[in-house]
């Protein structure tokens, strides 16, 4: 393989109003670019730095930048690079590139099937009940909904957002904000309104409790699982998994943890950051293989990418070549 070249920049993007979780509020996504070039072609990756996971936006770009030189192929980067956002970008970019040097599809570099449109769900922001109810009743046609919750009041949250959409599946992410006191009566306030999945209720490392209660609604782990090595572990606790190529280092490790994590019965959930349609193209080929599938990212920006995945209303379409893969 020739000498690639590696470049990497910070881009912003504002949102559509408001992005609030239990963790803050936020205007603009933030997202790092990296683009790997043999000279003749160029591939490209984005990724979303964490705070949660101690990463900053330039401390990432950084350490895009710091493999110029040793950057061999995606077995390589594995080993050089720790799961994470930096490493997402490079391995999405070197999957482009492949796909662009061949001529091919990079499902089809892969050994996958060719991705179909899918359902994603569509995020309603954590807000008081009425405010929260009023955003759910614009977004009552789209079939999938997730709710965003944080702690106390949130039996009243959830209650409101299923009379404003009482026909949508509803899924919920507490973002690590319930504790062991609140997290029966939570889970139940969820039951009754008809909730399908409740994603991380409590903390990450703070989840005992998890597999010593008896619930009516299945539980996925987010920030408790990365890539395969913190699933075996989860099994008593969690009923599925939260797949996002920034916390797995990439597309390579992801479809090798979707792999793992359903040979172990866990059902799959594909996740993502704020991000454009440049971060959200490869998971498509994760999409797939899971059961919820959470990729609104690019609709909840004020603006997308030219040339960005198709969405139309809740069903979004795999990434034309030109784009990515």
């Amino acid at each position: 393989m020739p000498q690639l070249a590696i470049t990497a920049r910070i881009e912003t993007w504002p949102i559509a109003g408001e992005f609030v979780i239990a963790r803050g509020a936020k205007r603009e996504a933030t997202v790092v670019v990296a683009e790997v070039g043999d000279g003749t072609v160029t591939g490209r990756g984005e990724c979303v730095p964490y705070a949660r996971y101690g990463e900053t936006v330039e401390g990432v770009r950084d350490a895009i930048l710091a493999m110029q030189g040793r950057l061999e192929g995606r077995a390589r980067l594995l080993a050089e690079m720790p799961a994470g956002a930096a490493r997402n970008a490079l391995d999405c970019a070197l999957l482009d590139l492949e796909a662009k040097s061949s001529g091919q599809r990079v499902w089809t570099l892969l050994g996958r099937p060719a991705p179909r449109p899918c359902t994603t769900a569509f995020t309603i922001s954590l807000a008081v009940p009425e405010a929260m109810a009023s955003a759910t009743a614009k977004a009552a046609h789209r079939p999938l909904l997730k709710i965003k919750l944080g702690g106390d009041g949130d039996d009243a949250r959830i209650s409101a957002v299923r009379k404003a959409a009482p026909e949508s599946e509803l899924i919920v992410d507490a973002n690590e904000a319930w504790t062991p006191d609140n997290l029966e009566y939570n889970l139940a306030a969820c039951a009754n309104a008809g909730v399908t999945l409740v994603e991380q209720p409590l903390p990450a490392g703070r989840d005992e409790a998890l597999a010593r209660i008896k619930r009516r609604i299945a539980v996925c782990a987010d920030e408790s699982v990365h890539d395969r090595a913190s699933l075996e572990g989860l099994r008593a606790r969690y009923d599925a998994v939260n797949i996002k190529l920034d916390k797995t280092g990439g597309l390579t490790e992801a479809l090798a943890m979707a792999d793992a994590a359903q040979a172990l019965g866990f059902e799959i959930m594909i996740g993502c950051m704020v991000a454009t349609s440049l971060a959200m193209a490869p998971a498509m080929l994760l999409a797939q293989q899971a059961r919820f599938v959470d990729l609104d990212g690019p609709l909840l920006l004020a603006r997308d990418r030219d040339g960005g995945l198709r969405y139309d209303g809740s069903l979004v379409y795999p990434p034309e070549a030109a784009f990515w893969g």
